[in-house]
């Protein structure tokens, strides 16, 4: 499970370390242009329920932290599915589906950052 960490919130998000892998290339390729956008899912299992957002700007600190030492094979399909989400007025909405442990999506693997 990776955690990211936004802004001085006391509260970080655990985000499985597949999908926080996917989202940090989406999520630093937005900041790096100087966008913003928006970020929600639905709260899991032991968090109160509900859902959140953030609105994510390049001015605010973020780190990500993966419990995985070796990074794994991304799915390009995947992050330009979080791109489109990016660039929309929704902004990137995490898909649970997804979020399944190591699940191959499809064959279009990169390389991890």
């Amino acid at each position: 499970m990776g955690t990211l960490y936004y802004g001085d919130s006391a509260t970080p998000v655990d985000i499985d370390d597949r999908a926080l892998a996917h989202l940090k290339i989406a999520i630093t390729t937005k900041l790096r242009r100087n966008e913003s956008f928006l970020l929600s899912w639905r709260h899991g299992i032991g968090q109160p329920r509900g859902r959140s957002s953030l609105w994510l700007h390049p001015a605010i600190p973020l780190r990500f932290v993966f419990e995985a030492v070796e990074a794994g094979e991304l799915d390009r399909e995947w992050i330009e599915d979080l791109m489109r989400g990016a660039n929309s007025g929704g902004g990137i909405v995490l898909d649970l589906e997804r979020l399944a442990p190591e699940v191959p999506r499809g064959p279009k693997p990169v390389e991890a950052a």
